[in-house]
């Protein structure tokens, strides 16, 4: 299981990290980082999941509009 970043924790304080689950929560974690996450965050994100696997996330409708119109943008 890979493990989460320290640097990450911090946007998830609203949930019990000790169910939040990479390979559960993937597509919720990947989303939490690319509409709140800082430089280090994004550059754990992007050193641990592929751009494909991120612009398929853009496709989630609970996605903030601003922040799914900045990364549709910055992935093309």
């Amino acid at each position: 299981m890979k493990r989460l970043s320290n640097s990450i924790l911090k946007y998830f304080w609203g949930d019990n990290l000790r169910q939040l689950n990479w390979k559960k929560n993937k597509a919720y974690i990947a989303k939490t980082i690319l509409e709140k996450g800082d430089k280090n965050a994004l550059k754990w994100l992007f050193d641990n999941v592929n751009r494909t696997y991120l612009k398929k996330i853009l496709r989630s409708p609970r996605m903030e509009p601003k922040s799914k119109n900045f990364w549709h943008t910055y992935f093309s």
